[in-house]
């Protein structure tokens, strides 16, 4: 397990939970146009296993999380299924820092304030381990997809196009 001063909500989360975890960390551009592309870049990592935390609003009444990678987009109809919603669109950037304790480009799917519905893109299953936020700007978690379930009390599902 990595710690490292300084740590997050997320760090003390995986921690406590005994959850195997690696810190990366790398400095983040404030003249970045996107985080994700930034974080496969400065960390020399194919886009395809950085993957981005959105929070999103589900028929307007319920904020869930979807874990998509970088290197592609959430499906607005597909989470809101996952969810058993009709409609689903990006929660207000506003509402997702309160809710989950981090900002914008920081935000976590683990140790979030509110503890949301948590649902991750299948595709992360072919992956030995997947690079998240750690729950700040410039800093990633490399974590098993399975672990990042039982961490969050996830699901796996189909959420991307």
């Amino acid at each position: 397990m990595a710690h490292e001063r300084g740590g997050t909500p997320a760090t003390t989360s995986l921690s406590r939970a005994g959850i195997p975890f690696t810190v990366h960390s790398y400095t983040h551009d404030p003249a970045a146009a996107e985080f994700g592309p930034e974080a496969a870049e400065k960390l020399q990592v194919d886009p395809e296993r950085i993957f981005k935390t959105l929070v999103v609003a589900v028929d307007d009444r319920v904020l869930v999380v979807g874990v998509v990678p970088v290197a592609a987009r959430l499906d607005a109809k597909k989470i809101a299924q996952a969810a058993r919603g009709k409609h689903a669109r990006l929660a207000d950037p506003h509402i997702a820092e309160r809710k989950t304790g981090y900002i914008l480009g920081g935000i976590s799917p683990v140790g979030q304030k509110t503890k949301l519905q948590t649902f991750v893109e299948e595709t992360a299953q072919v992956f030995d381990t997947i690079f998240v936020s750690g729950g700040r700007r410039g800093m990633d978690i490399e974590i098993r997809p399975e672990d990042l379930l039982a961490a969050t009390d996830g699901v796996f599902a189909d959420i991307a196009r």
